[in-house]
């Protein structure tokens, strides 16, 4: 049975008039949904009985719940999405500072296929891609936690569990509904979405229209060092990937940001940092540089450790000095093992012990 989050506007009005209902039902019944999505039924004062019975029978109003929950010392938090089409996933909401506003990031996929070898989603693989309306629902759970926190969820990342431009469908999807007027509260300025760097996705991006913001995880500025630590990066070059960056920059006139995973003794070197800047000369990016956050066991079974603060301080002050645009961006929920995939994985573990 399909949810009401499967659903487009004239896709469901589509069905409504099959069934005999009114199309025009369609956009009220997503607007409620989307405005009130901890109310799980649908009132028969506003919509009649005949359309509550028959979307009673026919759809559901959710296909997920939070089967897990952390909260960490900073305010992040991380919840494990269960689906009633199986798996879980994880989403993420990051309190900012103003005590206003709070950002969300969202997965695309159940596991993944990447094998990013610092990565905890990539132990286990690829389990499935995520419909749209699963995606569209982190969101509705994420908005509703910042509500009950007093906050406006103002921001969304694609930076959770998956590759996006391997469900790249489905994302643009979910984008076009959470950014649509049923729901009304982000546009596509507040949306990014990340990649390891999938050539043809970021170029089928970029011709969506979306008018969203492109993230790329390089975590090397070298094509050896690269496959080292992203065993997918065989596939696409450097090179090829910043060319596609910058065929996004020139179409959409969006500055995108260049993630940067600081791993101690394998891509934090000063020498490092000077190359990073070298291949990214007469680019406008913005280059986040994040202290690993600690997952335990990689993929091919190396530990990897956060470099020390004197040394990111290093790298960063490298970049700039060569006049890249570069931050330090700090891990959230450091205490409750907020880094994608590890939620997910306690939670088979629990289930494992038991």
């Amino acid at each position: 049975m399909k949810a009401l989050t499967d659903y487009e506007p004239a896709e469901l009005a589509e069905a409504l008039r099959r069934a005999g209902h009114k199309p025009s039902h369609a956009h009220r019944l997503l607007r409620r949904m989307y405005q009130r999505p901890h109310e799980f039924e649908i009132p028969a004062a506003q919509f009649g009985r005949g359309l509550t019975d028959w979307l009673a029978k026919n759809l559901r109003t959710r296909q997920s719940r939070i089967v897990r929950r952390t909260t960490a010392a900073d305010g992040t938090v991380k919840v494990l999405v269960g689906f009633e089409g199986g798996g879980a996933a994880e989403a993420v909401l990051m309190p900012a500072y103003d005590g206003r506003r709070a950002a969300g990031c969202v997965s695309s996929q159940i596991g993944c296929a990447m094998g990013c070898d610092f990565c905890a989603s990539a132990i286990g693989g690829l389990e499935r891609n995520l419909s749209a309306g699963e995606i569209v629902e982190q969101f509705l759970w994420l908005r509703q936690l910042a509500w009950e926190m007093h906050r406006r969820l103002s921001t969304l990342v694609f930076m959770g569990m998956g590759e996006p431009m391997h469900n790249l469908d489905h994302v643009i999807a979910a984008i076009r509904r959470i950014a649509g007027p049923e729901l009304g509260e982000l546009g596509g300025r507040q949306i990014t979405v990340s990649t390891v760097g999938i050539v043809p996705g970021i170029d089928a991006l970029a011709e969506a229209d979306l008018n969203v913001h492109l993230a790329v995880s390089l975590h090397a500025p070298d094509d050896d060092t690269r496959r080292q630590i992203i065993p997918a990066a065989k596939r696409y070059r450097v090179a090829e990937i910043l060319d596609a960056v910058r065929r996004f920059q020139a179409r959409t006139g969006r500055i995108p940001t260049i993630e940067y995973t600081l791993l101690a003794g394998v891509n934090d070197s000063d020498e490092q940092a000077r190359l990073l800047a070298t291949v990214l000369e007469g680019m406008r990016v913005h280059v986040n540089v994040i202290p690993y956050n600690p997952t335990g066991l990689g993929v091919g079974g190396r530990v990897y450790q956060r470099p020390t603060e004197h040394r990111t301080g290093s790298f960063v002050a490298i970049l700039r000095s060569e006049g890249v645009a570069a931050h330090i961006r700090r891990p959230r929920g450091d205490d409750v093992n907020a880094a994608c995939g590890q939620l997910r994985r306690q939670a088979a573990a629990s289930a494992g012990a038991r």
